[in-house]
């Protein structure tokens, strides 16, 4: 017995070792990246750098112009995903019986986040560019970047509906509330930090998307004024000056920024849909 029990206790040692060593080699080649970039970015990160318009194709100049591009294809894209996406997810787990349909829908939106982002840029490229006629535009690159996020708002929401207990429904319709009213007041409160959870791996991968966005909205320098324009987010112009070998200071700099964009948009975001959870919950 007591063979036993120490065999036991030593497997339970060796997992629990194991499954340190791999959240400290994760941590590590991630901290590794982020210092790296980092130590080679800030130095070339000022005021003038954030606020002047790029020259000489990027080698000189600032990145205002991509900087605000991404902004511009974050806020559309997310406001078009967002809601199709936390509707759909309501339709799965609160309006729709288990059933082939359900199945069907359900392997299609999991088919739709693998596949590759080359190929929602070649479909936005042939559908929105030419078919459409948006042209290189913000307009086609942030409706591209919807479908691409659109299958991890859908697929997270519903996961987060289901977590939460049938109990909060029942006790919510037997004291009269309709269907919606429980969904409304009761189900989304509570599942709201999944849903942001997947609203912000989508900011993730809006922000760091390159292929898609270089097909549909095009790498164009100036500040866009209309979303019918074409734009260069940081993530094409980072590819642009590492790939072309137009400056490499410029591309740290550019990456350092793109990091400490995506960790104040994920704080802002988390806080902002935190009070919006309070809100409603009272």
């Amino acid at each position: 017995m007591d063979k036993v029990r120490s065999s036991v206790y030593l497997e339970e040692k060796i997992a629990r070792g194991l499954l340190w060593a791999a959240v400290i080699i994760t941590l590590g080649a991630l901290l590794a990246i982020i210092l790296h970039i980092l130590q080679h970015g800030l130095l070339h990160v000022s005021w003038e750098f954030l606020t002047q318009e790029p020259r000489l194709m990027g080698k000189e100049g600032g990145i205002f112009p991509a900087l605000v591009s991404t902004l511009y294809l974050i806020a559309i894209s997310l406001l078009i995903a967002t809601p199709i996406g936390i509707m759909a997810a309501i339709q799965l787990t609160e309006y729709t019986r288990k059933g082939p349909l359900v199945k069907v829908i359900r392997f299609a939106t999991e088919t739709l986040a693998g596949i590759p982002s080359i190929i929602f840029g070649l479909f936005g490229f042939a559908f929105l560019v030419l078919f459409m006629g948006f042209s290189w535009s913000l307009l086609s690159g942030g409706l591209t970047l919807a479908f691409m996020v659109l299958p991890t708002i859908v697929r997270t929401s519903e996961e987060a509906i289901k977590s939460v207990p049938l109990s909060y429904r029942e006790g919510s319709m037997a004291l009269g509330a309709s269907k919606w009213q429980t969904i409304w007041k009761i189900v989304l409160p509570s599942a709201l930090p999944g849903i942001v959870t997947g609203v912000i791996l989508s900011i993730g991968r809006v922000v760091g998307e390159t292929a898609a966005v270089i097909l549909t909205a095009g790498s164009s320098l100036h500040t866009p004024t209309s979303v019918l324009e074409p734009a260069r987010s940081l993530s094409v112009h980072l590819y642009i000056l590492a790939m072309e070998g137009i400056s490499m200071e410029k591309a740290y700099a550019t990456a350092t920024v793109l990091i400490i964009l995506i960790f104040l948009i994920n704080t802002v975001a988390t806080r902002i849909m935190r009070r919006l959870s309070s809100n409603l919950s009272t």
